[in-house]
């Protein structure tokens, strides 16, 4: 790679998503091959930046895997790119114990600089003390160049241009106040059904982007010491080498369940972990379990798509005798849903695999948002993973709907080793939980 730099911010809501997802498509456009990864665990990100860069979005998490494999993913993916873009979350030191597993981290652990996104509505010299307190935080953190957003005026522009002077950083550019470019929102991330990379995103940051200066300040990768090798020490918790898995599956011998929502929601590290995977759309599809040596149901929305998947009844009840048979499968918070009893929402109750003894409530008064990162013990393995849902365990009318005394296979931990109540299900050989997994 020639160039990677990370876009970070002071806060969420600054526009980082906004100006990384125009970068990516901007490059794209001018033919330049941009890797794109991903701050953390999100999975909708990565599908916008799939949408414009045409290639797959790599997550970078330090909670969920070692920083020795996350340089490893950094350099396998991006190493035929000509530029690498890693997307932030939420404020740039913001993690899951102070700066642990935040931005910051990843652009330590990975030494590439940040260009930091800062929204100057209704401020123009105030951004002087509140750049500079975060250029100078950390020493191990290169900010190589600012690029502001939702600038009033170009008279606005200069006086921001005079902070950027004042305090010796680079002012890369910035984007004007536009409603246009106001994000839309669903209930559970943004909604990637939306076009990304907007033709008048593209056109803007074109004009007002110092593209130049950006690649210069960006020119500091790569390094000797990133050159690393996959060895016993770099690795996944829970798995040794880069890619490889504890017991190495047939060519045909994983089944993944995927499509474009209900299941949809794919690490693409993860994926390739895999040796010539197969996919089935359970829609759709009625899957052949022959040859089969894991099912995997990932996560997605599938309440909301319930008619479909109810419809797909020979689906349903090949999956189930598989899990009557003993096939390994597993289910990761949409996929556990699909094999619950059924699940519930305001307009009835619609049934699913019944693999599972349990109804699971997608109703509107029932929704509670239950968010964070996980991680369990089972048979002598560590699992590491992130939940993030509204769906809730379903007791029926005038019941409460919580996790709680629902039996666990496991004991739940959040990142700062708290006990939660998301419960581990293990029947027979299937391993399902709320928990989207990053190691199994």
């Amino acid at each position: 790679m020639k160039a990677a730099f990370i876009i970070a911010a002071p806060t969420s809501g600054s526009g980082k998503t906004t100006i990384a997802q125009g970068l990516m498509a901007l490059l794209t456009k001018k033919g330049y091959r941009v890797q794109p990864f991903k701050c953390g665990p999100d999975y909708i990100d990565t599908k916008f930046h799939e949408s414009v860069c045409h290639r797959p979005s790599i997550n970078l998490d330090t909670f969920m895997a070692t920083p020795e494999h996350v340089r490893e993913l950094f350099v396998h993916y991006g190493s035929d790119a000509d530029v690498c873009i890693v997307e932030g979350m939420m404020g740039l030191f913001d993690g899951y114990d102070r700066d642990k597993g935040s931005s910051a981290e990843i652009a330590r652990v990975l030494d590439i600089p940040v260009v930091l996104v800062v929204d100057a509505k209704s401020a123009a010299y105030s951004m002087a003390p509140l750049l500079s307190g975060f250029i100078n935080f950390r020493k191990d953190i290169h900010i190589a160049g600012v690029i502001f957003n939702k600038v009033g005026s170009g008279r606005h522009f200069k006086m921001l241009q005079q902070v950027c002077d004042d305090i010796g950083v680079e002012c890369l550019g910035y984007l004007p106040k536009s409603s246009s470019l106001e994000t839309g929102s669903r209930y559970l991330g943004l909604d990637f059904s939306q076009q990304s990379g907007s033709e008048e995103l593209v056109l803007m940051l074109e004009r007002f982007i110092d593209l130049e200066r950006l690649k210069t300040v960006s020119h500091l990768f790569p390094r000797e010491k990133h050159v690393v090798s996959t060895g016993e020490t770099s690795c996944f918790y829970g798995r040794n080498k880069l890619f490889q898995r504890e017991k190495q599956m047939k060519e045909s011998g994983v089944l993944i369940a995927s499509n474009s929502e209900a299941f949809s929601f794919l690490y693409a590290e993860v994926v390739d972990g895999f040796t010539s995977p197969r996919f089935f759309d359970p829609e759709k599809d009625v899957p052949t379990m022959e040859n089969t040596d894991l099912l995997y149901l990932p996560g997605g929305y599938p309440e909301k798509h319930l008619e479909a998947l109810v419809r797909n009844e020979a689906c349903r009840q090949a999956i189930r005798q598989f899990a009557e048979q003993g096939g390994h499968i597993v289910a990761e918070c949409g996929g556990m849903m699909y094999l619950c009893k059924s699940i519930v929402t305001d307009d009835g109750e619609y049934p699913m695999c019944g693999v599972l003894p349990y109804s699971i409530t997608a109703r509107k008064a029932d929704r509670k948002l239950s968010l964070g990162y996980r991680r369990f013990e089972l048979d002598g393995k560590e699992y590491r993973g992130h939940e993030f849902h509204y769906t809730q365990f379903y007791r029926g009318e005038g019941s409460e709907t919580r996790e709680e005394g629902i039996p666990s296979a496991a004991q739940v931990y959040n990142a700062k080793g708290e006990p939660v109540d998301t419960p581990v299900f293990r029947y027979k050989n299937v391993l399902a939980s709320y928990t989207h997994l990053y190691n199994f």
